[in-house]
């Protein structure tokens, strides 16, 4: 069994449309894909016409979900949390709306750094690379310096820089945790914390826990041996499901798509199996 829990596509921070997405898990027999999207479910439509295009029936189990950026107000941390299967969105989708709106004002102030900066770039021309993404992000202003023939200068640590660039300050656009977990909730959907290896949330976790919190995300690509064994230990204490994935984005192409899957069917969440 292999199941990738974790891909981005192009409609938010992601380089590649869903039906590719959906190309490359056949390709690579993975069984169980879940596309979800920064703030948004508007890759979800594409995914299923996706697979009316390239199958009459799928060999691939798509799941439906979506990533928000969250804040540990406690521990002045940032948290990622994954939701699952929402059968109503309708409360998810208006505590993202504020949130695509200031990444999109994080970018353009992004845009004006490199511009004071030298680099011959223009707003409608993010645009036009964002193209079916609900916000600009990051990988469309990389994406734009390199067709603007700045590509010599760039390499993936020159991406990183982007995308933590200093920003600006708005902390009325931190979403609490408990907000997202809670919307996520509303809508019938499954919660989970996402990379708190990457993140250092491990202190979080137990009052996650008492929050009623679905899942732990144990396999990530930020995550170490030892990240493992205390996600490991903490999915067993609290009966939490396991979750796992890629966090593929594509900024080096294919490369990283699958990587990191969960493999053993005793770990995949039980509640995905029905769509």
């Amino acid at each position: 069994m292999k199941a990738d829990l974790h891909v981005h596509s192009c409609y938010s921070n992601g380089f590649f449309h869903p039906k590719e997405l959906l190309s490359l898990a056949t390709a690579q027999e993975i069984n169980h894909l879940a596309i979800v999207d920064h703030h948004t479910f508007a890759g979800i439509e594409a995914v299923k016409e996706a697979v009316k295009e390239v199958f009459f029936e799928s060999p691939v189990n798509l799941i439906e979900g979506i990533e928000i950026s969250a804040f540990d107000l406690k521990r002045q941390k940032h948290v990622r949390v994954l939701g699952y299967n929402l059968s109503n969105r309708s409360y998810i989708k208006q505590l993202c709306r504020p949130l695509l709106h200031f990444q999109t004002n994080q970018t353009l102030f992004k845009l004006k750094k490199l511009q004071a900066e030298g680099y011959h770039l223009k707003e409608e021309e993010l645009w036009k690379e964002a193209e079916k993404a609900t916000a600009l992000y990051p990988c469309h202003l990389y994406r734009l310096l390199k067709k603007r023939g700045y590509g010599t200068q760039m390499d993936h640590t020159f991406y990183q820089k982007l995308m933590t660039a200093e920003e600006v300050s708005d902390n009325r656009k931190k979403i609490n945790v408990y907000d997202a977990i809670e919307a996520i909730k509303y809508g019938g959907g499954l919660t989970v914390l996402a990379c708190p290896g990457k993140f250092d949330n491990y202190d979080l976790i137990p009052e996650l826990a008492s929050f009623g919190i679905d899942g732990l995300e144990k396999y990530h690509p930020a995550h170490r041996i030892r990240d493992l064994k205390i996600l490991s230990d903490l999915i067993k204490t609290y009966h939490f499901s396991c979750f796992g994935g890629s966090d593929f984005h594509g900024i080096r192409g294919t490369t990283g798509f699958g990587r990191t899957l969960i493999t053993d069917a005793r770990e995949f969440p039980d509640q995905l199996l029905y769509n």
